[in-house]
């Protein structure tokens, strides 16, 4: 009866029997795929849930790289069968390319869960939390990029390949268009080869405060890219600097100091010279007990010069900490300790000062003819 009811209607808009049972076995396939993709993400759902009790960091990675990927899979595979039941029906030319088209999305989808895997990887990779031992973050994204660049290259060769094209013949055509674009494009590569050579030589990395010597070139650096590095200057400025340029320039990386140095001058007056000695020994001891100074490194305290105007001694040590605040607070600290010892001696620091010396104006001489003319008046 229900059948009979079909019939009546699909004939009532023009559809025959053969015609209906396509439509029928269309929205089945649709509707299987769509109930699969949805449970499929009910079970990789609960999947990740018992994944995340356990120690293990990468089978997370791993369910949270295939959801959509799997999804987008499913409907794939579904609407292209439902696709060839309409060809079987229709016959139309339109249909020809399932079976390449479905291919082609399938290994997109591959390509697709591979780079949301390694793109997981490199945050695990890089996490202090999830790693003992983390990775530098740069030599981590050089990686992920050159295994990123690997996938895609692949999978387009496949492509080409399920499409019928013969990869040798574009290899070969490849390598004459390399040579060609070689040429064209020397300035290019040389910023790709200076960016390589600093990911593996890596003088410096995302985060490192960076400056050229040789150029006016300072500041944090933000992104290193395969062409260019943003470096941010301290007055949070955007610099780009084309990574060929680093292969003959001289970096100096201030982030990778393992202290800093306090280097100061320090003059008393000379009418304090008889207590110099003692202002020295006290501010050496001082500087040695010290917490914040790190005494296994350089440290003097020498009486240095005569100046102008003052007795000049100088003190050269090393602080424990390379953070650029925490040291002039360091700095301060010693400074205003150096301060209060030579007060404490009863001597003073010196500033610039000038004496001049009157000499008393000399007698009028015998043989200056203006004194003998006012001795005759």
């Amino acid at each position: 009866m229900e059948m009979s009811v079909l019939d009546q209607l699909f004939d009532a808009i023009g559809l025959s029997q053969e015609s209906y049972s396509a439509v029928l076995k269309i929205f089945t396939v649709v509707f299987i795929a769509g109930a699969l993709s949805y449970f499929s993400g009910k079970v990789l759902d609960k999947l990740g849930k018992q994944l995340a009790k356990t120690h293990n960091l990468w089978d997370d990675t791993l369910v949270e790289a295939a959801r959509p990927p799997l999804k987008l899979m499913i409907w794939v595979v579904g609407v292209s069968l439902a696709a060839e039941i309409a060809q079987s029906y229709s016959g139309a030319g339109v249909f020809e390319y399932i079976d390449s088209g479905r291919k082609v999305f399938v290994i997109y989808c591959l390509i697709w869960f591979l780079i949301r895997f390694i793109s997981g990887a490199e945050k695990i990779l890089v996490s202090d939390s999830k790693m003992k031992e983390p990775m530098d973050e740069t030599t981590v994204a050089a990686i992920g990029k050159l295994t990123r660049v690997s996938v895609i290259i692949t999978g387009v060769l496949v492509v080409l390949q399920t499409l019928g094209f013969s990869i040798s013949g574009v290899l070969a055509f490849g390598g004459i268009g390399g040579i060609a674009v070689g040429f064209a494009a020397k300035d290019l590569l040389a910023n790709f080869f200076g960016g390589l050579m600093v990911y593996l030589d890596r003088p410096f990395s995302v985060g490192d405060w960076i400056r050229s010597p040789d150029k006016n070139i300072e500041g944090t650096v933000e992104n290193i890219g395969w062409r260019t590095t943003r470096i941010r200057t301290f007055e949070k400025r955007p610099i780009y600097v084309p990574n060929s340029t680093f292969m003959s320039l001289t970096v100096e990386n201030p982030s990778r100091m393992t202290h800093r140095r306090i280097n100061e001058n320090i003059g008393v007056r000379y009418c304090d010279a008889g207590k110099i000695e003692n202002i020295l020994r006290e501010v050496k001891q001082m500087l040695i007990d010290h917490d914040d100074l790190d005494t296994d490194q350089t440290l003097i305290v020498n009486f240095n010069m005569f100046g102008p105007s003052s007795l000049d001694f100088f003190i050269y040590t090393f602080t424990k900490t390379t953070n650029w605040i925490e040291f002039h607070q360091v700095k301060q600290n010693v400074l205003l300790e150096v301060m209060r010892i030579i007060e404490a001696n009863g001597a003073e620091i010196a500033f610039p000062t000038r004496t001049l010396y009157m000499a008393e104006a000399p007698g009028p001489s015998e043989n200056d003819p203006t004194a003998v003319l006012e001795a005759k008046e």
